[in-house]
């Protein structure tokens, strides 16, 4: 083997874990038909383009008349004809407060028109992202995501607040070519010559700049997405002292980068000169056969004089019309991946004829059930239970065994492979996501909050709730004096996740949450693993106020939290090996009876030979 060889595999190692491009494959099966569908958002503001429009075909025609008008004032100096050169001046003050009014009017509606469109694609945006399945949040980057929101969603803006200058330009571009040739044909159609070469630039020019652009945004996308899990995970960067290695792995993807946006900038840029050559050429012919006709006699001083503002300006549309497209490219090039996301299926939705759970047995069962996150490798084998009324479950097992697996699937949050899973009776899939929602709670293991203040996460999902409300939950799962001992009490703003508490104090406000709540059925998916033991005696208090009336069920791998469960059921490489209260299970001598009786104080200490257990623990 050689040391090229050798070597790859090291390089690609650590690229792997900081924002590796494999999380945008999931986009690339959609046919969008890009600008169509683009322009469809423009719909619902007919009116306001049609204003828009209307106002750039007005300055347009006053940009028009000014040439025309100076080239009149010249020749009424020239031959001395003061009348004709006030008349002239009146009607170029007309066309050029015609010309300003209209222009700004027309820049007023396209940033309005802009800010309007780019808000119904944000939103669209948002509201899909809030009904996408985790299978796909599971596969996608945040930085990939992040650079769809704003990078991309940025592109279409600056394309829509310009593109209606664009209609102008093109009128202007024709409307020059025409008074050129009315002013006079010869010299008109001689100046026009130089469109021809323009034309072919252009056709070599517009497939090497697309792909230059769709590859600016994909490096853009990258670089977003290693920078955004970088600073996610910049604690343990930290902890690790990656830094650097971190620094050289995000220097390769910024050069690519800036590689990729320096490509784009030169294509971008390769129009405006490749005009300015074209301008001259044309200025050249005017001057020079247009000043012998000037001097045979056959051309008047202000037609000269007009022909030359109007060629000037006859190369200012085709320039703006050439950065437009360079605009447009990226645009589209931001549209066509901001579409990719939107066409990402919704596979969890309600059926036409779902029901909503209403009065019901807070019951959850299994039956069955084969689930894998990836089905051709199953993480739950055929397994089958039933939670009754009002029971308090605990879910134990080694990690990977499939404890998590089970309730996301009883919150709905992956489809079943095989079986069913039903709560109250109803199969989850036959009943509406907002009901489901209501009457299941979870407290999970990272508790998250959110930006607020800690009166707004314990209402999070109740927005009915009372201040009287929120103290009692917090009091019930003593919260309440760590709470009122911030600065601001209950109005204490948050830090982005709340990393201004201990991982204990949010897990509290996240307990409170749940209680605030009252689902009927209750999921705890170790919630009291990021808890000390003083705090965790409080805990287990204001858990049997909790756990009173409620179905609930518990994952837990600290085995003092679940001693007093109803039923424990034991997993082991996803199948239930034994279920029953604690006595039973330690009288029947199993697992459970090995993992209590040693010296551990949580299955992840117990060496349990299983095959597949990584694969299981990536999940789970």
């Amino acid at each position: 083997m050689s040391e090229a060889a050798a070597e790859q595999p090291q390089r690609r190692a650590p690229r792997a874990s900081l924002g590796t491009p494999e999380g945008d494959d999931i986009f690339g099966s959609f046919d969008t038909r890009v600008a169509r569908r683009f322009f469809s958002y423009l719909g619902p503001h007919r009116k306001g383009f049609a204003i828009a429009q209307g106002s750039v075909l007005l300055s347009a025609a006053g940009q028009l008349a000014i040439p025309m008008l100076i080239g009149r004032a010249v020749d009424a100096v020239v031959k001395g004809d003061p009348a004709r050169f006030r008349e002239t001046l009146v009607w170029f003050g007309v066309a050029a407060g015609l010309f300003a009014g209209m222009f700004f009017m027309e820049q007023w509606l396209s940033q309005r028109l802009a800010q309007r469109v780019i808000f119904d694609i944000r939103r669209a945006m948002f509201a899909h992202f809030q009904d996408v399945s985790l299978s796909f949040m599971d596969k996608t980057h945040v930085g990939r995501i992040m650079a769809r929101l704003q990078g991309d969603v940025n592109s279409l803006q600056e394309f829509l607040e310009s593109s209606t200058g664009a209609v102008g330009d093109f009128v202007m571009l024709v409307g020059i070519a025409v008074a050129l040739i009315l002013m006079d044909v010869q010299l008109g159609l001689l100046t026009l010559t130089v469109l021809p070469a323009l034309i072919a630039v252009r056709a070599v020019w517009l497939p090497y700049s697309k792909d230059s652009f769709r590859k600016a945004r994909d490096a853009s996308s990258n670089a977003n997405s290693a920078l955004a899990e970088n600073i996610n995970g910049i604690r343990t960067v930290q902890e690790t002292r990656r830094e650097a290695v971190n620094f050289d792995l995000y220097r390769e993807k910024a050069r690519d980068n800036f590689k990729a946006q320096t490509d784009a900038s030169w294509m971008s840029q390769i129009m405006v000169p490749t005009v300015d050559v074209l301008t001259g050429v044309a200025m050249g012919i005017v001057v020079v056969v247009g000043g012998h006709a000037v001097l045979g006699g056959r051309l008047e001083v202000g037609v000269l004089v007009a022909f030359l503002i109007y060629v000037q300006r006859f190369f200012d549309p085709v320039r703006m019309l050439s950065m437009q497209y360079t605009v447009m490219q990226r645009a589209m090039a931001g549209a066509y991946r901001i579409f990719e996301v939107l066409d990402v299926p919704v596979s969890i939705r309600d059926k036409p004829d779902a029901v909503a759970l209403a009065t019901l047995e807070p019951t959850v069962e299994f039956r069955h059930v084969t689930f894998g996150y990836d089905p051709a490798r199953p993480v739950l084998h055929d397994v089958s239970f039933k939670v009754r009324p009002r029971e308090v479950v605990a879910l134990v097992g080694p990690t990977g065994s499939g404890k998590t697996s089970i309730i996301s699937l009883a919150h709905r949050f992956y489809e079943v492979g095989e079986g069913q899973v039903l709560v109250g009776g109803h199969d989850v899939r036959d009943v509406t996501l907002d009901s489901l929602g209501r009457t299941i709670g979870m407290v999970l293991q990272e508790p998250f909050l959110f930006t607020g203040t800690i009166a707004d996460n314990i209402r999070y999902n109740t927005e009915g709730a009372s201040d009287d409300d929120v103290i009692a939950a917090a009091r019930a799962v003593s919260a309440h004096d760590f709470i009122i001992k911030l600065p601001d009490g209950y109005e204490t703003r948050l830090g982005q996740r709340g990393r201004n508490l201990s991982v204990g104090q949010r897990q509290l406000i996240s307990f409170a949450r749940a209680l605030v709540a009252d689902p009927q059925i209750l999921i705890l998916d170790e919630a009291t693993a990021n808890i000390d033991s003083f705090t965790e005696q409080a805990i287990q208090k204001a858990l049997k106020v909790l756990f009173k009336g409620r179905t609930c069920v518990v994952i837990a791998h600290r085995l003092a939290t679940i001693r007093d469960a109803d039923r424990i059921m034991v997993l082991q490489q996803g199948r239930i090996v034994e279920q029953g209260p604690h006595n039973a299970l330690m009288r029947a001598g199993g697992l459970y009876h090995r993992l209590y009786t040693s010296a551990h104080a949580s299955f992840d200490d117990q060496v349990v030979a299983a095959t597949g257990d990584a694969e299981f623990a990536s999940k789970t």
